[in-house]
């Protein structure tokens, strides 16, 4: 149980957090303020989301980093070798 007040951060999963409830918490203020990245409905966050003025939204950049591309590139480039020798 969470204090009345207080905050919640997701930048894990879509789907970590209900969205509806997370907006009726919000609603009602047994929550302060959300932070989000991630979404249920990616790449494109419910219009209500978007507009309510107790969450903030960033993007969500988990994979940008550079061993990350480079890990991809190399994930990538080996199912497309291993298409192509089937």
């Amino acid at each position: 149980m969470m204090k009345t007040g207080a905050g919640i951060v997701n930048a894990a999963r879509g789907g970590v957090i209900d969205e509806t409830a997370l907006m009726f918490a919000l609603d009602k203020e047994k929550l302060a303020y959300a932070g989000l990245d991630v979404f249920d409905n990616e790449p494109t966050p419910s219009i209500h989301i978007c507009m309510h003025n107790a969450i903030s939204l960033t993007p969500h950049i988990g994979a940008a980093t550079l061993e990350a591309q480079d890990r991809i590139g190399t994930e990538l480039a080996d199912q497309i070798a291993t298409h192509f020798n089937k």
